[in-house]
């Protein structure tokens, strides 16, 4: 009965705790879809012109900057048999408009522009003029870039702002007249100005590491790069017969001697099982099977590490690490540096493949880099075979500054599971093996694994592995609660997490799945793990590491989210660049963050704590308008908290990647700038109530210099 009652009071049918799936809200702030985006279009009066919490006067000017939004009108959908956009079959009786008003666009938006970098200008300035090169362009005549200023200026778009990030905070922008904030550092002949104090300040000061330079990429292009380490071990696989056939498919070993798990993960018995104890003693030793017998080994051969690296256990079981999202491109540099300053402990860069930092491809090798606030720092790799998972990790292992090497076996993407990589490999067992043997033989820093439970939802693979793992001279291995058939649906299974914590002893285990409060991470630590991973949390509400330092729940206002979101767009210009190119990767990431941001409930909201991450926010309206904003899953509200409208159109105004959220054509944008560039300054940094590990696997961590 009090269910139906709450349901009665709150007006609005399916959004009480009666249905499952919906995340609980007081009554007072539910609403229909039609009353929210009326809110919205009234800039923050409900439907009965009644308040529903008014912005307070500190946050005045933060609602100035954010512009107008109003619901887009009728959505292009896609044609059906060569019919009208919009129109579907009518039954009778039914009207046209309400047909098209029944209709809702579903599917990729894949009639929106896509901008590639070279279009972002139509005329690009040479480089030797924006650096200031005291030596003449190298091309001559033959250059296809502008070499005259004035000519790049008149074309150039209008500027975003008064202010330039870059150079407020280093006293210099080596963008120059590039800059789409260059009003603030060009002087009255177009030359850039600095400012001396602060270039002398952070003089000799390295911001940020793991860069590809332009010979090593010559190199690797070239194919001239040698891999001593990688090379040796191939060979001694090579001559015990366990590469090049590309077969190796033996399944996962079970608990018993005379058993193992098909690929279905059933039961089977197992015909060869001296063979392959003879093969794995082989590997181990890295030489082939005759003179691991005679144990009389090459003369030179590399000293061979314990079964077990000498990692130990983490001091630290409230040790908190940041993982990128494998759905989307979200765990970029300045993502990390908000995280950071939340109070993340370790930070794990984006998945990078092998090959393609082998090929020296730019874009790979951005993933790698390291700010140098981020003091516990890994990066993380795919790939399916041991050859360039070996080179791949030599290769960095000489080249960037990590304290750890992660290889994701816990990709669910089809492209990646169909090429033998990510979760495939937990059901291609000497591959895998090869694979971890070859990396840790060649690597200086610990190597830590991502797995899943499984590859099909009932049938659990990682107990059986994980032994095996510890075997090969894994350092530390992160257990996703969920089967790669799971995806990110269902919960997370902490019992069966528990379970392995303890077949896993004594390797230290990460737990990761459905953290979004610091009751969530007190639950998981209860389970025995060594520390706790978080992902999709951290993008939803990157104030979590606080929360769970702190163990509380912070109701944080709109007026701090947005400074939040401003601090992102100033690490990202920062990171990226405040050139044309710079602004539109800045855009780009930031709203791919805000599919995410869109679905944090604020704590005065609930009805009860904590938000769980699998429930469906409702139609609400929040305390103010900026608040009720943010609660849009609408691409053209997002827009809205970015843009503040100006005089010159937007020839690359974003376009959606769903045709759910479809905005009006390109040419009714009006470009704008990020937050409107103002800002009341950043937030204060954060201190950790609980103290950070010292050490990871056995290994101190410094900040890099």
């Amino acid at each position: 009965m009090a269910e139906e009652t709450l349901d009665q009071r709150s007006g609005v049918v399916g959004t009480g705790p009666s249905e499952r799936g919906v995340a609980p809200i007081k009554p007072q702030y539910l609403a229909t879809k039609e009353q929210f985006h009326t809110f919205l279009e009234s800039r923050g009066k409900s439907s009965g012109d009644q308040a529903v919490g008014e912005p307070d006067g500190d946050r005045a000017e933060t609602e100035s900057s954010v512009c107008d939004s109003s619901e887009p009108g009728a959505k292009r959908l896609k044609l059906d048999d060569g019919k009208a956009e919009g129109l579907e079959r009518q039954s009778p009786g039914e009207g046209e408009g309400e047909t098209q008003q029944k209709r809702k666009a579903r599917g990729q938006n894949k009639s929106r522009p896509h901008m590639k970098p070279t279009r972002y200008d139509d005329q690009r300035l040479c480089p030797s003029l924006i650096q200031e090169s005291a030596e003449k362009c190298f091309f001559g005549e033959r250059c296809r870039f502008l070499h005259d200023v004035d000519t790049y200026l008149a074309s150039k778009l209008p500027d975003l702002g008064d202010k330039c990030v870059l150079f407020e905070t280093f006293g210099k922008c080596i963008y120059g007249v590039t800059c789409r904030f260059a009003g603030a550092h060009l002087g009255p002949q177009h030359q850039n100005l600095v400012k001396e104090e602060l270039v002398k300040q952070w003089e000799g000061q390295k911001l940020t590491s793991n860069g590809l330079s332009k010979d090593l990429q010559h190199q690797l292009r070239k194919k001239k790069v040698q891999f001593d380490l990688s090379e040796k071990y191939l060979k001694q696989l090579s001559k015990s017969g366990r590469v090049g056939t590309g077969k190796g498919q033996t399944p996962v070993p079970a608990a018993g001697p005379e058993a193992s798990l098909d690929s279905l993960g059933h039961m089977a018995p197992n015909s060869t099982s001296g063979e392959a104890h003879e093969s794995l003693a082989s590997v181990e030793s890295g030489l082939p099977q005759s003179e691991t017998a005679s144990g009389t080994p090459e003369q030179g051969a590399t000293p061979q590490r314990s079964a077990v690296c000498s990692s130990g256990h983490l001091t630290d079981e409230d040790l908190i690490r940041l993982r990128p999202c494998e759905k989307k491109r979200c765990g970029n540099l300045p993502f990390r540096r908000i995280c950071k300053r939340f109070g993340a402990d370790v930070t794990c860069g984006e998945m990078a493949v092998c090959t393609n930092l082998l090929q020296g491809q730019s874009s790979e090798w951005a993933l790698l880099k390291r700010h140098h606030t981020e003091d516990l720092f890994g990066v993380q790799l795919e790939g399916a075979f041991p050859d360039t998972m070996t080179k791949c990790a030599e290769l960095l292992n000489r080249t960037v500054e990590v304290d750890f090497v992660d290889i994701n076996v816990g990709c669910p993407i089809d492209l990646v599971y169909k090429k033998g990589g990510g979760c495939a490999l937990m059901s291609r067992f000497n591959k895998f093996e090869q694979i971890v043997r070859g990396m840790d033989q060649v690597l200086d820093v610990p190597l830590t694994v991502k797995i899943r439970t499984g590859v099909q939802e009932k049938v659990n693979l990682a107990h059986r592995l994980l032994p095996e793992l510890r075997e090969w001279g894994v350092a530390l291995t992160t257990l996703h609660g969920r089967s790669r058939e799971q995806r990110y649906t269902k919960g997370a299974d902490w019992t069966y997490i528990q379970h392995c914590v303890n077949v896993a002893s004594p390797m230290p285990l990460f737990g990761n799945g459905d953290i979004l409060s610091y009751e969530d991470a007190n639950r998981a630590l209860e389970t025995g793990v060594s520390g706790v991973m978080i992902a999709r949390g951290a993008l939803i509400k990157p104030w979590l590491f606080t929360e769970i330092k702190e163990q509380r729940h912070w109701d944080i206002s709109s007026g701090e989210r947005l400074d939040i979101l401003r601090d992102f767009t100033n690490y990202g210009l920062e990171h990226w660049g405040s050139d044309t190119q710079g602004v539109e990767k800045t855009r780009k990431f930031l709203l791919e963050w805000l599919s995410f941001l869109c679905r944090y409930i604020p704590v005065g909201l609930l009805e009860h704590l904590p938000q769980k991450i699998n429930e469906r926010p409702p139609y609400y309206l929040g305390r103010d308008h900026l608040e009720t904003l943010m609660a849009s899953q609408n691409v053209d509200d997002w827009i809205s908290i970015r843009f503040v409208p100006e005089a010159a159109p937007c020839p690359s105004a974003p376009q959606p990647r769903s045709a759910c959220g479809s905005l009006e054509p390109p040419g009714e944008r009006r470009e704008g700038n990020l937050f409107s560039v103002v800002s009341r300054g950043p937030m204060p940094p954060r201190t950790a109530v609980l103290p950070m590990s010292p050490q990871i696997s056995g290994r101190a961590h410094h900040p890099i210099s």
